[in-house]
């Protein structure tokens, strides 16, 4: 029964790993190019795995940011897990706490959308492993590809990929902006704050960054509430009415 569960959640998951190809693949050959070595690069995808905080310390690192800052940014970047981990406990069989904490490492955004959406009822604990272990062992082995190819690379090209990683952040953003004012207007506030900042020689990068992506959450998201309850106060006095 552990044995099936766990062969179902490798299979759930290998579209994740095939998903996961093209972007470890790529992280690797531009933490290359950023500088880190093959220990380096594994080593960060082994220890943080979490693709978008992955791509944030390579363009941090590459400015010589302090390694303090660099966590912090992490952190906060990766603050949904807590959300998403605490959501999916609901639906996982009951296991030891020391159990949930050795695969809830392997959530990320596409794992936690295969356990909380593709199975219904309660998920097991061998089929949670299947789908993580498979998901993570092949950003791990995409990473180092990655940068082996990277080191292949003549040296004016490995130097020309740095300017992929802001290509990929643009690529990242823009489809997120499409039809959504709210990310339109976070992407924008986040803009204006880190340029006042970052010219007004307030902060050092990484300190801007933090506080330019904190500030505009927090500013957005009291907008965002405050109008939601004028429009429900104008709802509900219309219908008063």
């Amino acid at each position: 029964m552990i044995k099936n569960q766990f062969t179902a959640g490798l299979k759930a998951g290998l579209s994740i790993a095939i998903g996961y190809f093209p972007i470890a693949l790529t992280f690797g050959l531009l933490a290359k190019t950023t500088g880190l070595s093959l220990i380096e690069a594994t080593a960060m995808s082994i220890f943080v795995y979490a693709g978008a905080s992955q791509y944030i310390s390579l363009n941090l690192i590459s400015f010589g940011v302090d390694p303090v800052t660099i966590v912090i940014n992490t952190f906060i970047v990766n603050i949904r897990h807590f959300l998403m981990t605490a959501s999916l406990n609901e639906k996982m069989h009951r296991a030891p706490k020391w159990v949930k904490a050795v695969y809830s490492f392997g959530i990320t955004d596409e794992s936690f959308s295969v356990l909380a959406t593709g199975k219904e009822g309660k998920i097991s604990t061998a089929y949670a492993f299947g789908v993580t272990i498979i998901a993570y062992g092949s950003w791990v082995i995409f990473t180092m590809a990655g940068h082996v190819v990277g080191a292949n690379l003549p040296a004016f090209l490995q130097v020309a990929m740095s300017i992929a990683l802001y290509a990929m952040f643009v690529g990242l953003l823009v489809p997120a902006m499409k039809g959504n004012r709210k990310v339109i207007m976070l992407a924008a506030t986040a803009a204006l704050i880190h340029c006042i900042i970052y010219f007004g020689e307030l902060l050092s990068t990484g300190w801007a960054i933090l506080v330019s992506t904190l500030g505009s959450a927090i500013l957005i998201e009291i907008i965002h509430t405050r109008r939601e309850k004028s429009t429900h106060a104008v709802h509900k006095e219309k219908e008063g009415y």
